[in-house]
């Protein structure tokens, strides 16, 4: 699954060496991309990120897993949510 939002995002954005998608537990996906190019992902009201979302969720219903799509601001640290609760 990494390997398929790995190859939606790094077409999107011009900076493709900034790209870090990393697999983290509970089952996400977790997106990271150079501060010029976070528009490029999210994209107008959110539909390129929801579109993304839409892709990994289909797939992982394919193969039957849930997967969870998170998109990181390139200045903030890679926090996990479930440890902040």
């Amino acid at each position: 699954m990494v390997e398929l939002v790995k190859f939606i995002v790094t077409e999107l954005v011009e900076d493709k060496n900034s790209v870090v998608i990393t697999e983290a537990e509970n089952n996400t996906i977790k997106i990271s991309v150079a501060q010029t190019d976070m528009g490029k992902i999210i994209g107008k009201q959110g539909r390129v990120a929801k579109a993304i979302r839409t892709v990994v969720k289909a797939a992982g219903q394919k193969s039957g897993v849930r997967w969870f799509v998170d998109i990181l601001e390139a200045d903030a640290p890679a926090v996990d949510a479930a440890a902040d609760a």
